[in-house]
């Protein structure tokens, strides 16, 4: 009777011990937290919130969006990694944060692979080569043309160092060989608007970030750094045809979830985003962004986060760049 009584006691002490099971068929039983590393109203922001509408209508609990902004996306990064295993902390980020930033910081508070696993890759965008007007160029062969003919004479804006920006215009100067002078600003924004003052007369920028300054005619497009020409701008050629494959700087904005949250979890929220991405209204809503619906596997994800990794971790190397 006493070993009875003393099973039971271990075995009630194991029970309270243990972390509670979630599972899929009862997930989510409460709120789920969504951080996001990045200021409110910012495009991964306003993508976040938008799906998590969606979620919050689809699974019958709220996905709530919180902002932890700081030291270049680093510290949402690092709180997200730290939260509990359990599904009801989420990450919502793009992928200069996620690949970018563990090789360009020293002491970036989480590792992209150990720390997090791919939930859904929801949108995708890149970059568009632009020009002041006042450049006698239409196409991108012109530019390089007009570049080597006078070397380190002409400025390419980019928001700052590390940025897809900055790093898409390396990946150009090193496969046309060119020799430009790099201005980082402090934003997209600025930089952009650098560019269409003329100032420094050569940017690359996401579409959301260009596309009204194309329209209004104050930049000009020569290209799209992506295998494949993009919705919002059909007549601009991609930078393979152009006959520069390498310099493509796709990039993803989605959700991913600590490591250890279970298999059954994250396929749950796998499937409903990939619901969402394909909604009209969602689709119309990352169009007026500049991005496009995307949903790979979580295999393909995870191919995908890795392969970026190791290719703007080489460049990234052999440009010597540190940040913090």
């Amino acid at each position: 009777m006493v070993n009875m009584l003393r099973r039971s006691l271990l075995l009630g002490a194991a029970c309270l011990a243990a972390p509670a099971i979630v599972r899929a068929d009862t997930y989510p039983a409460r709120p789920v937290k969504v951080i996001v590393p990045f200021a409110p109203g910012g495009q991964t922001d306003v993508i976040a919130r938008f799906l998590a509408q969606k979620l919050s209508e689809h699974l019958g609990q709220q996905f709530v969006v919180e902002n932890k902004s700081g030291a270049g996306g680093n510290i949402g990064m690092g709180l997200a990694a730290q939260a509990s295993p359990d599904g009801y902390t989420l990450l919502f980020t793009d992928g200069t944060t996620f690949v970018v930033n563990p090789n360009l910081y020293d002491k970036a508070p989480y590792d992209p692979f150990k720390d997090f696993q791919p939930v859904s890759l929801s949108v995708t965008t890149t970059q568009v080569l632009v020009v002041h007007p006042s450049l006698p160029v239409a196409t991108v062969a012109e530019l390089v043309a007009l570049v080597k003919s006078k070397p380190n004479t002409y400025s390419i804006a980019s928001p700052g160092i590390g940025t897809p920006g900055h790093l898409t215009g390396e990946l150009f100067k090193a496969a046309a060989g060119l020799d430009l002078i790099h201005v980082p600003f402090g934003g997209g924004g600025l930089a952009i608007n650098s560019a269409a003052a003329g100032h420094t007369p050569i940017a690359f920028g996401s579409p959301a970030a260009t596309m009204s300054q194309i329209t209004g005619g104050k930049l000009r497009a020569l290209a799209v750094a992506s295998k494949k020409r993009i919705a919002s701008l059909p007549d601009v050629p991609s930078m393979t045809e152009a006959g520069y494959p390498s310099v493509e700087s796709d990039a993803w904005v989605g959700c991913v979830a600590p490591a250890a949250v279970p298999k059954d979890i994250v396929g749950l929220l796998h499937r409903e985003m990939g619901k969402a991405v394909l909604l009209a209204d969602v689709k119309e809503r990352v169009a007026a962004l500049g991005f496009e619906p995307y949903d790979p596997s979580l295999d393909a994800s995870t191919t995908r986060m890795r392969e970026e990794s190791d290719k703007w971790a080489k460049l990234i190397r052999a440009l010597s760049l540190k940040a913090g």
